[in-house]
């Protein structure tokens, strides 16, 4: 006889859940790809073998490889442990690799994000996987990683907010106070309604040094419109006018677009390109 179905009103039980995502494997030459891939499931492994953790079986459902990085559901109880100490043995084992890697091999930065929330069993579905998957690829993440490389870092960590109440702010990671999270609002680009409390940390860059480069981040209002965009021919604008440098959240240096005449104008800043517009002269 089949067991009855569970009423919909019935909360499932909470899971910890832990993303991973590694910078720029697209662009790793498809020979190495494999072996690059091996590399990250062993930093992985040695750094939740040092946290005390004990990861699902890669063919069991909890368990998902999304071709650069992965997906791993925990016990809800371990969720402190991904926070602290496992973010420090994973920068650890990332500096340790970069330290031994082989020129011909690419560095690897990651990013990371901890979430904890309700997921149907045994198939664990439900928001907290998706909510999860939008804060790894969050903008505020990726600015987060783009600073850390600045720095020769090689990873960004996002906390969910529920996720750094229960851990973080109770007390339950000594070595990761809250003083070295910063707070700020997660967007993903292609999700306008997803707008998500977060707290980033980067090991070795405190929140003040990581504070400016969020805000050199076009808000969300501004993402529709090409922030290098040049005016159209013929149109007029203010003499002088220089718009705000937009960071990229995929590469470290700020851009600025010059709209009209300059005349005996002096601009200081580390500029890396320089576009000239001659259309219509």
């Amino acid at each position: 006889m089949p067991s009855p179905l569970v009423p919909s009103s019935a909360v499932p039980p909470e899971r910890a859940l832990l993303t991973v995502d590694m910078q720029d494997y697209s662009r790793v030459p498809e020979a190495r790809m494999a072996s690059v891939r091996s590399d990250l499931d062993l930093v992985l492994a040695t750094a939740l073998a040092q946290s005390g953790l004990k990861p699902p079986p890669t063919d069991d459902p909890a368990f998902k490889d999304t071709g650069d990085g992965a997906i791993l559901v925990l016990p809800a109880e371990d969720v402190a442990l991904l926070v602290d100490p496992l973010l420090g043995h994973l920068h650890s084992a990332l500096v340790r690799y970069d330290r031994e890697r082989l020129a011909a091999s690419p560095p690897m930065r990651l990013r990371v994000a901890v979430h904890v929330g309700p997921l149907s069993q045994p198939d664990h579905r439900g928001d907290a996987i998706n909510d999860v998957c939008r804060l790894l690829n969050s903008t505020a993440l990726r600015t987060a990683l783009s600073a850390a490389r600045e720095h020769d870092g090689f990873l960004a960590a996002a906390v969910s907010d529920p996720a750094f109440r229960r851990t973080v702010r109770a007390g339950r990671t000594p070595e990761l106070p809250e003083r070295q999270f910063l707070a700020t609002t997660a967007h993903v680009r292609d999700k306008p309604h997803f707008a998500e409390p977060c707290h980033l940390y980067v090991p070795r860059l405190v929140p003040q040094l990581l504070a400016p480069y969020l805000s050199a981040v076009a808000p969300p209002a501004a993402w529709t419109v090409d922030p290098v965009a040049a005016p159209e021919p013929g149109s007029t604008q203010p003499s002088g006018r220089a718009s705000t440098p937009v960071r990229d959240v995929h590469g470290p240096a700020p851009t600025f677009q010059f709209n009209g005449e300059m005349h005996d104008t002096t601009v200081a800043h580390d500029i890396e390109y320089l576009r000239i517009d001659r259309r219509g002269r």
